[in-house]
């Protein structure tokens, strides 16, 4: 059998695995969950950031999804193929599929989806689709992707936050997609259907009844409630009014407590392909952060374990570069480590000319905390003395969600706070941090934020992205781990880690590496 029709079957097994081992499961009940923050909108093709991730991924799907050791597994595609030559990619889509407002599902979605929303909307397709040299649909039910030249990422752009499946027929005759009356509307061909969005209060979805599978989903209907702070969050959990909590819905410090409740549980699963890494954004753009020997001097002023133990409440892992201890393209020795070392930073900030003026000032720099909540806020003050401890005097900006994303998209700032799931494959999140990005699409959908150049850099994630063979390509990325880190574009605070803590009764939480941006198709409450 072609090893990539192996690895098809093995994901039909996956899925099968799952459906026939609930099927004795018990179907019914409301799942009851926080998102935090409020997100902008549900529609996952417009939006892809964390609170819009985990409710529209219950709504809209991708052509696939993936187990914890990464393999593709079937989502709207049934099956597919892959040439030897890795060349071509053809996808057989389910039948019986419909949208929620009961059209039927076709691989004219597909092609809509490919071809005209995802480019338009969503710089990492554009990037991805560059390396289609054509989409076709045989029939109905056939999809076709074929590669202008081997690009092995591509099997890792299909889920439903990277390929979201929109609707067509509700788009007809739209030139400006972006702005479109449908994207409001939140149809998609999930297992739960949009139902009600109380802003400030909770989102409300409901089991759809035309599911392709008539005995899945279990849970009736789900419920996102929107809760302003960290402390009335926990004593959400701790009374029963939600069943789950999420990192960043509490305060990490209370997540120990909170694991030890009665009949709760806590897992660390379900990270496996997002692999989340903190950042500390540098605009590269703005002076004096255009000069590598002024960041590498401000990464060496921030204690990175101190993030990590302190605020972080020892939920993270140390990391030195732009992947994950989970890739398995990671180099640490190929990484240029800055321990934390104040006096150095010091040190280096003099030798680049930015000595200290009256009142111990070097300069000043602007400092946009992520607004998620109390632990991104108490990241960036402590990153702010931190640097006001050699002489860089940080002001912190605050603003909401939409505020924080247009400042950092338009490089309206100096030093931000952010995380970013990096993928399994270094080609999908690397070209889209790294290379080179001009014009129009230069920060936008949070394509290189930082503003970050380097010829070679650009060379390099050209060569591994389309390079066949393993060993090369492993090469080919450690030594990009060497320049970039080298040339500390951002600071890497640490290998993120995401606690979910639960009620026992409730069965599926992290079942794929999806985690709990996952469909819930799976999910049901025990009585």
């Amino acid at each position: 059998m072609n090893s990539f029709r192996f690895l098809a079957a093995l994901a039909t097994i996956f899925a099968l695995t799952l459906t026939t081992g609930a099927n004795a499961q018990q179907k019914g009940g409301t799942l009851n969950l926080i998102v935090q923050p409020e997100p902008p909108t549900l529609h996952l093709g417009v939006n892809r950031l964390g609170p819009t991730s985990f409710v529209a991924t219950k709504i809209y799907e991708g052509l696939l999804t993936y187990t914890p050791d990464l393999k593709p597994a079937p989502k709207l595609a049934e099956s597919w193929e892959i040439s030897p030559d890795g060349l071509i990619y053809t996808f057989r889509l389910r039948d019986n599929v419909k949208w929620h407002d009961g059209t039927p599902f076709s691989a004219k979605d597909v092609l809509f989806s490919f071809k005209e929303f995802l480019p338009q909307l969503y710089f990492r397709a554009r990037q991805i689709l560059q390396e289609v040299a054509e989409i076709s649909a045989p029939d109905d039910r056939t999809v076709v992707f074929r590669l202008k030249q081997p690009f092995p990422g591509f099997i890792y752009s299909l889920g439903a936050s990277g390929g979201t499946i929109v609707p067509s027929h509700l788009y007809e005759g739209v030139k400006d997609l972006r702005n479109a009356p449908a994207n409001a509307q939140f149809i998609g061909t999930g297992p739960f259907k949009f139902v009600e969005w109380r802003k400030g209060s909770f989102i409300k979805l409901a089991r759809n009844p035309d599911y392709r599978d008539s005995e899945r989903p279990y849970l009736d209907e789900i419920f996102f409630h929107i809760i302003p702070d960290a402390n009335s969050r926990a004593v959400a959990f701790e009374t029963g009014k939600v069943d789950a909590l999420r990192s960043g819905d509490v305060e990490n410090f209370d997540i120990p407590r909170l694991a030890q409740l009665p009949g709760t549980e806590l897992t660390e699963a379900g990270w496996e392909f997002l692999q989340p890494i903190g950042y500390i954004h540098f605009n590269n753009r703005h002076k004096p952060l255009d000069d590598a020997r002024v960041r590498r001097a401000l990464t060496h002023a921030i204690d990175r374990e101190f993030i990590i133990q302190t605020i972080f409440a020892g939920f993270g892992k140390p990391t030195n570069g732009p992947l994950s201890r989970l890739s398995a393209f990671k180099d640490t020795a190929a990484e240029v480590k800055y321990p934390f070392d104040p006096a150095l930073a010091a040190k280096l900030l003099d030798e680049a000319g930015y000595r200290a003026k009256a009142g111990g000032i070097r300069f000043e720099v602007s400092l946009l905390p992520l607004p998620y909540g109390e632990l991104w806020q108490r990241q960036a003050e402590y990153v702010r003395e931190a640097l006001g401890a050699v002489g860089v005097k940080a002001n912190i900006v605050s603003t909401d969600v939409p505020g924080w994303f247009k400042r950092i998209t338009t490089f309206d700032y100096d030093i931000a706070h952010n995380f970013v799931y990096v993928s399994p494959d270094p080609s999908l999140n690397m070209s889209q941090a790294y290379a080179t990005v001009e014009g129009d699409n230069a920060g936008t959908s949070g394509a290189n934020v930082q503003g970050y150049s380097n010829p070679k850099v650009d060379e390099l994630l050209a060569q591994a992205a389309h390079e066949n063979d393993l060993p090369k390509r492993k090469a080919l990325y450690s030594e990009l781990q060497r320049i970039i880190t080298s040339d500390a574009p951002l600071i890497w605070t640490h290998d993120i880690v995401f606690p979910t803590v639960y009620r026992a009764k409730v069965h599926g939480l992290t079942l794929t590496g999806m985690g709990t941006d996952e469909s819930f198709v799976d999910v049901w409450i025990g009585r």
